[in-house]
């Protein structure tokens, strides 16, 4: 039996690699004797081969681990083990888990030697062959929410977007930070301005910039800063969520500016439950511009999500006409 694991995110991947190793050992082997690791780039070639078809220990079936494969240049090695898959040569008292942390087994090589191909292919077609690409947004605040959840913890909508726009697909870094915030609120919800407390604000920079663009109704910069943020990889979908969630905080914090008078940026952070360093380069913004400007523009990108959402326009283009607009 043949397991193939791969691709992009390798938080993930891990994940479901080790919850298979552990049903395994509960199934089948507690005290781990036939359970096999091997680095496919640090082991000798024998030894694998060896692993492959030895016999299990005590037991009716053995596991064995075999970690980037398909980034092996041992190209003898790769082509026995092409034959002995396609001759259906591995015991069948052997489950072997290939792992492989790069999309489809994409190495950083120039070129692919024509047995890794080979190889490749025929571990995609496997039967439990499985892919972990990185998640979208949407998937990652269901994460989110999933992996704080075993952590006996829960988050704000707010703080969990901005914690999948400022750290996104590192999962690794992702799970880190959520572990952190955890154990600092306690019984509480993680809230905003917690998540702000451990993190820079790295998305925001760029967002800020070009909404600050927008108002000023400087139409050079923001069409440069807009075109930048595409020629990064940036895709609309996340630029567009980044302005409005921009744009959103400006009219809040304007809002309380004109309710409330001699209100100081941390004052206003206070209340909005953000973090003060963000009130505090907001608040030269919202001093120059009125509520009902802020507004307008607002109302005009709600229009854009609307025509979006019930296909009646395309979302690059519209924010494009946004900018050229204001």
């Amino acid at each position: 039996m043949i397991i193939y694991i791969y691709g992009a995110d390798t938080f993930r991947s891990r994940q479901y690699l080790k919850e298979q190793v552990e049903k395994f050992k509960t199934a089948r082997d507690p005290q781990g004797y036939n359970v096999v690791f091997l680095d496919a780039t640090k082991t000798d070639v024998g030894k694998i081969a060896s692993e492959i078809t030895s016999s299990p220990f005590l037991a009716e079936k053995r596991l064995i681990v075999i970690e980037n494969i398909l980034s092996s240049k041992d190209e003898e090695m790769l082509a026995g083990l092409v034959e002995r898959i396609k001759a259906d040569k591995i015991p069948t008292s052997n489950v072997v888990i290939f792992w492989q942390g790069d999309s489809a087994g994409q190495d950083k090589r120039s070129k692919k030697l024509k047995v890794v191909e080979e190889l490749e292919k025929l571990l995609l077609k496997e039967k439990y062959a499985q892919e972990f690409v990185k998640l979208s947004e949407d998937k990652l605040l269901t994460w989110i929410s999933q992996e704080l959840k075993k952590m006996n913890a829960k988050i704000s909508k707010p703080a969990a977007i901005f914690l999948a726009r400022n750290i996104g697909e590192d999962l690794w870094a992702l799970f880190g930070l959520l572990n952190q915030l955890a154990l600092y609120v306690g019984e509480k919800e993680i809230g905003l301005g917690d998540v702000q407390l451990f993190l820079e604000e790295k998305a925001d920079d760029n967002a800020f910039n070009l909404v600050e663009a927008i108002v000023a109704g400087d139409h050079k910069r923001a069409f440069k800063l807009l075109e930048d943020q595409k020629n990064l990889g940036e895709d609309t979908f996340k630029i567009f969520g980044l302005v409005v969630w921009q744009f959103r905080l400006l009219l809040q914090l304007r809002s309380l500016f004109e309710s409330e008078d001699g209100l100081t940026s941390d004052a206003a952070a206070s209340k909005l439950k953000i973090h003060p360093f963000v009130a505090r380069k907001n608040w030269p913004v919202i001093k120059k511009h009125s509520l009902a400007k802020l507004k307008e523009i607002y109302d005009q990108l709600l229009e854009i999500d609307i025509k979006t959402k019930t296909g009646r326009g395309d979302q690059s283009m519209l924010l494009d006409l946004f900018v050229g607009r204001n």
